[in-house]
């Protein structure tokens, strides 16, 4: 009785603070989305050296994904998200005081590298508070509030780089704090700030004990050798890898495309258009989590894929108009694809889920090698070439939906009753 009353308590603070966590992963990762054309004119940088900047904080998911699960067997949840939120708000305070392109880089590193632990921290976190009944259920709310940030960043941005309307407000006021030519530079300002509020709400907050399922557990080096020699692994972790470089691919370089083809301001209509790439991805979840419980996720898998690549090809050829419609398209039919690949990949393979997932979780590294590729394309042909090669990943996913063979299907609502004999 003891232990049924353990596993239906619900640690309601706990939960709030994973979901401000949540909310904080994606403001400042997907800030970058929206910056990512004044920093290329602020510091005079080539498409190949401007895509190095999503490359250098994705990267450090792949670099610390797995050694974030072995530190989290060894530390409590409270050390490790105190030392994460502490680092982030030194590398974005060092960068604010010294912005160049070297510490701009490096401060990009190090926050991945935070993300990528506070990533491995929250998910048990959120099971335990939420209780395991109720972990889907909260999974969705998470996705959510992630996708309600990533909407909400660019107008962060928009507010504090707009001089007309802010010249005396906060905003003016954390200008004046950066250089005059880089205000853009001052939202890192406020990161150092939002990361030192949240490293004393983790300080004050008290953790509940619990066990890792075994799906969260990190395993054994011998685990992790042994999945690899599992070509499902490596070819769901190319997947991972194949969706979130697309993700990025086309969430970093979204304004820069609109200004260089057709002279949209990166500052106001880039930034919208951003925002609004999220907001429909948003949106797209919640569709997604409908059309699984009636249909077989691989055929959910292939349709958004193949609209996905239509829209994309739009979005490149068309009309400024067309752009501005195709691209939040694109965020819409994407939004299946991470929950998909991840739940295929985990029911393909029977034992060590925890040291799977450790795997896939290193695919994001995606983020940092195809935006990066785009860029180079993009240095060598033009960006609208770079953006054509997101094509070659998307048909890797599309793939996925007829050579996955999972041991467990989702499962699907009967939509009439069969016949009775």
């Amino acid at each position: 009785m003891a232990s049924e009353k353990t596993t239906s308590k619900r640690y309601y603070h706990i939960i709030a603070l994973v979901m401000l966590i949540f909310f904080v992963i994606s403001f400042i990762t997907n800030i970058l989305n929206s910056i990512i054309v004044d920093v290329k004119n602020s510091f005079d940088l080539s498409l190949t050296l401007t895509g190095l900047l999503p490359f250098a904080f994705f990267i450090a998911y792949g670099v610390m994904s797995i050694p974030a699960g072995f530190l989290s067997e060894k530390y409590s949840d409270k050390t490790l998200l105190s030392w994460s939120f502490l680092f982030m708000a030194l590398a974005s305070m060092g960068f604010a005081f010294f912005p160049s392109y070297v510490v701009f880089s490096i401060t990009l590193f190090a926050l991945g590298s935070c993300m990528a632990v506070l990533q491995v921290i929250i998910n048990p976190m959120l099971r335990v508070a939420g209780g395991e009944e109720h972990f889907a259920f909260n999974s969705v709310l998470a996705q959510l509030v992630f996708g309600l940030a990533s909407f909400l960043s660019p107008f962060l941005y928009k507010y504090v780089v707009d001089t007309d309307s802010n010249e005396f407000g906060m905003a003016g006021y954390i200008r004046d704090l950066v250089p005059e030519n880089l205000p853009w530079v001052g939202l890192y300002m406020i990161f150092s700030v939002i990361a030192v509020v949240l490293l004393a709400v983790v300080f004050l907050t008290r953790y509940p004990k619990y066990e890792k399922n075994e799906d969260e557990v990190a395993g054994d080096t011998s685990s992790y050798f042994s999945l690899l020699k599992n070509k499902w692994t490596v070819l769901f972790f190319l997947g991972i890898f194949c969706y979130v470089g697309t993700e990025q691919g086309v969430g970093n370089w979204i304004s820069q495309f609109l200004y260089q083809y057709h002279g949209l301001d990166a500052q106001t209509v880039g930034a919208d258009t951003v925002a609004y790439f999220w907001a429909m991805l948003t949106v797209g979840c919640l569709l997604g989590l409908l059309l699984l419980k009636i249909m077989d996720s691989r055929k959910l898998l292939i349709g958004a894929t193949a609209i996905t690549m239509v829209f994309l090809v739009l979005a490149l050829t068309g009309s400024d108009k067309v752009a501005l419609f195709a691209f939040p398209a694109i965020g819409f039919f994407i939004s299946v694809m991470w929950s998909v690949i991840f739940s295929l990949a985990l029911n393909s393979v029977k034992e060590n889920h925890g040291s799977l997932s450790g795997i896939l979780c290193t695919g994001i590294a995606g983020g940092a090698i195809i935006p990066f590729l785009v860029g180079a394309l993009g240095e060598v042909s033009s960006l609208k070439i770079g953006m054509f090669f997101l094509l070659i990943p998307l048909a890797f996913v599309l793939s996925i939906g007829f050579w996955a063979k999972p041991l467990v299907n989702n499962k699907t609502i009967q939509l009439k009753n069969k016949p009775s004999n």
